[in-house]
């Protein structure tokens, strides 16, 4: 089922699309598919610009704790964490939950919130994970898969669906032709560029149930 839980703060952000397009785009891109200091840490140009934490990300732990109905219980798998402040955030109101989190950035995950940092790991989502089936409640990834191409998109989803019976996914997307240029231009990751139509037909190929969200460069 479509949700809208980042859309709020993805909106919060103002985007020059174009600029970025023609300020040596190519160089970028390969700084910024290294995922280290540059593009977390770095200048605009490679990546975030400098990813400072500013409490952000509560509301939506909050939305997915409603959402799902997540307890001291639960187990919660992040796929793609970054500097894990999501799983930052159900940490600090679900103390007592069973919270993991992988990336493919060492940086990312070195520069986390010291809190969470005992229970991240590197992971590449092209690969299976080193989990049992069923092994959580309830797998996120929220602006991660876009950056698979389509073969690794299939291995990602389908190792969500393996994990968990519940499933929230994120992606970038667009609905017409000038958020794609926008997107096109302002993507440096992306390897997959589908249409929310095209990305609602493969997750139901794929066999996943779970629900979805896309956010857009309008």
């Amino acid at each position: 089922m479509l949700q809208r839980l980042v859309t709020p703060l993805h909106q919060r952000t103002t985007r020059d699309c174009l600029p970025r397009m023609v300020d040596h785009k190519v160089e970028a891109m390969g700084v910024a598919r290294q995922y280290g200091f540059d593009y977390w840490d770095g200048d605009r140009r490679y990546g975030y610009g400098g990813y400072r934490y500013d409490g952000r990300w509560r509301p939506v732990a909050q939305r997915l704790i409603e959402l799902y109905g997540l307890g001291p219980g639960s187990r919660i798998l992040d796929l793609g964490c970054g500097k894990a402040h999501l799983l930052y955030e159900l940490q600090q109101l679900l103390p007592e939950a069973t919270l993991q989190g992988c990336d493919i950035s060492r940086h990312g995950l070195a520069t986390a919130p010291e809190a969470i940092r005992p229970f991240l790991f590197e992971h590449d989502l092209r690969t299976p994970l080193p989990f049992s089936d069923g092994s959580f409640d309830l797998v996120i990834s929220l602006g991660t898969l876009h950056n698979l191409r389509l073969s690794e998109v299939k291995t990602a989803v389908q190792e969500m669906v393996r994990l968990a019976p519940r499933q929230y996914l994120m992606v970038e997307s667009y609905r017409n032709l000038q958020e794609l240029f926008n997107l096109q231009c302002w993507a440096l990751t992306a390897e997959s560029f589908f249409d929310e139509e095209e990305w609602i037909w493969l997750l139901k190929d794929l066999g996943y149930g779970g629900d979805y969200e896309f956010i857009y460069f309008e």
